[in-house]
């Protein structure tokens, strides 16, 4: 692996919780900086590596934790226990209650904003300021890969094929072909390159349920927390229109349009979005209306 990966996983420290599954789950998750706290929620087939160069930037001003979902990254991978959206958000509440944290701003990306949709409409306490980046809503997903991936028959191939066929597909999420870097694709298959990984990864995919974004599109009305909207307008799987109804529909929100930037929009553009994302947590929608835009 690289260095870079073998740094971020070095920093990452563990917990255990407990949820609806039939034992404690371990939980992986990077703590830095000081102030209020900042969740960071990834999505698939990704994990929190995908924030390494936004932790730094935010945890200037805010306490930055990322966790690994269940069944991600370096998260608990055993064979036993549910991976879906809803048992997602259950992983992220626990999480907080560990760590005492009564309330966060959320930032979701991808399967991640599917989660952070849930917190936001059933468990509004619990949210401070919201950030949805290029979410699974509605039902646009699972993508064809996903889909492809939670087949079962995967589970006779070799884990490094696993890898190699998660690795090819990350540069459709590009914009910046640049910024596919053997970096990022080595350290984003890296926990899926092992047997146990491997199976982990193909049970994420199967757990992947368009029900659990349909059940919320009446809902998205009832979100009070302020919504950022940010969204990489390149994105192939994810699209603008999705970020667009979005804002129609969530009260207090905005959308603004990353223009250089697609589904992977932390790889994309990290310093515009680590820029808009600290402005927005720091000053609400009043500091990121367009006459004040970055």
């Amino acid at each position: 692996m690289t260095q870079t990966h073998e740094a971020f996983r070095t920093r990452q420290k563990q917990l255990w919780i407990k949820t609806d599954a039939p034992f404690p789950l371990k939980l992986a998750y990077t703590d830095a900086g000081t102030g209020d706290p900042v969740i960071l929620l990834h999505g698939i087939p990704t994990w929190s590596f995908l924030y390494r160069e936004i932790i730094p930037a935010l945890a200037r001003n805010f306490r930055v934790l990322a966790p690994d979902f269940l069944g991600h990254g370096y998260s608990d991978h055993r064979d036993r226990f549910d991976r879906s959206l809803r048992a997602q958000t259950q992983a992220v509440l626990a999480f907080m209650d560990e760590l005492g944290i009564k309330r966060a701003h959320i930032v979701g990306h991808d399967t991640g904003g599917g989660v952070a949709l849930i917190l936001g409409i059933m468990h509004p306490d619990r949210v401070s300021r919201l950030v949805l980046s290029n979410i699974v809503c509605y039902d646009s997903w699972p993508i064809a890969d996903m889909i492809h991936l939670g087949d079962p028959q995967w589970r006779a191939r070799p884990a490094a094929e696993v890898a190699a066929f998660v690795a090819d597909g990350m540069a459709e999420g590009l914009h910046n072909q640049d910024r596919n870097t053997a970096e990022f694709r080595d350290g984003i298959v890296a926990p899926y390159s092992t047997e146990e990984g491997k199976i982990s990864l193909i049970r994420n995919a199967s757990a992947l349920n368009t029900n659990h974004t349909m059940e919320l599109v009446d809902r998205h009305c009832e979100i009070t927390a302020e919504t950022l909207l940010l969204w990489g307008i390149h994105d192939p799987w994810q699209a603008l229109n999705d970020g667009e109804k979005l804002a129609d529909e969530i009260p207090a929100s905005h959308l603004m349009r990353l223009e250089n930037a697609s589904h992977w929009l932390q790889q994309d553009c990290p310093e515009e979005y680590s820029r808009a994302v600290s402005k927005f947590l720091t000053g609400g929608l009043a500091a990121i209306k367009p006459s004040n835009n970055i």
